[in-house]
């Protein structure tokens, strides 16, 4: 018998510099044990020091790529990051559910590190009342969450109701990031929509300028453990242990003059 990969897609924008988007995501699929495959949305004129512009995908030709790597390899895992636009996102959910493919880790992309606008103003709603409730997991940050609830969101303490009210009656698990607050101390927020408990993830606020792609790097290793069968709050708290030591091994080094990456291969070479 021949030995099959474990397979995460990931559906989401490039980036030119090699921190964010598809690229960052196919460097936390290999370094968590996956094989990555790619449907391109939008081809992303961007660099560590902010997005000049955006060139999407025809919805069409994005359903061809889906479909094609669905079709042959199949997926054990699908993360989702930038979308766009409300066709785009209403492509990608009928697309993938005509496929039998339960780890969808949706990352809701609105705004990059940056602080450039990466979706569309008219697919909020779009993404919020079709998307989310299809995927298994969504991965916000603070601001993207206050756009999801309506709300600004301003204590750590507010964290745990916040994530449950994003899981939308339980429809959808929540992993709600803290890296925006300024406490000291980090505690990212896990709400298991499919056991209705929290678990919290501490960890120690590192100064350091290089947090371009944190978001993908972070989804995108949540759904590697998925894809490799992990439960999901193992999966959950190895995604957050691996970026919390790729920002931390990846502090030290200058790439580009603005936010650089961090280091998705801490595990295999300096």
């Amino acid at each position: 018998m021949k030995k099959r990969y474990k397979i995460a897609l990931s559906i989401a924008g490039s980036d030119p510099s090699g921190g964010a988007g598809l690229q960052a995501d196919l460097k936390t699929f290999s370094a968590c044990g996956c094989y990555g495959a790619t449907a391109v949305v939008a081809v992303v004129d961007e660099n560590t020091q902010g997005v000049t512009g955006v060139f999407p995908v025809s919805p069409s030709f994005v359903r061809g790529q889906i479909k094609s790597v669905l079709d042959d390899l199949g997926a054990d895992a699908v993360k989702i990051g930038m979308l766009h636009s409300a066709e785009m996102v209403r492509t990608v959910k009928d697309t993938l559910a005509e496929y039998d493919v339960r780890n969808i880790v949706l990352d809701p992309v609105m705004v990059a590190t940056s602080g450039d606008p990466l979706l569309e103003a008219d697919a909020i709603d779009t993404l919020k009342n079709v998307l989310v409730p299809f995927a298994r997991v969504i991965t916000p940050n603070i601001p993207e969450a206050e756009i999801l609830l309506g709300e600004k969101i301003l204590s750590q303490d507010a964290l745990p109701d916040c994530a449950r009210r994003l899981s939308q009656g339980g429809k959808v698990s929540v992993l709600l990031k803290a890296g925006h607050l300024s406490d000291a101390e980090l505690v990212d927020v896990f709400y298991n929509a499919e056991t209705d408990n929290v678990m919290l993830l501490p960890s120690r606020r590192l100064d350091t300028p290089n947090t371009h792609g944190t978001g993908c790097t972070l989804s995108s290793a949540v759904a590697a453990f998925l894809a490799r069968g992990f439960a999901l709050d193992d999966a959950v708290r190895n995604a957050k242990e691996y970026i919390g030591k790729a920002i931390e091994a990846g502090a030290g080094y200058e790439i580009g003059h603005g936010h650089g990456p961090v280091h998705h291969f801490f595990n295999f070479w300096e």
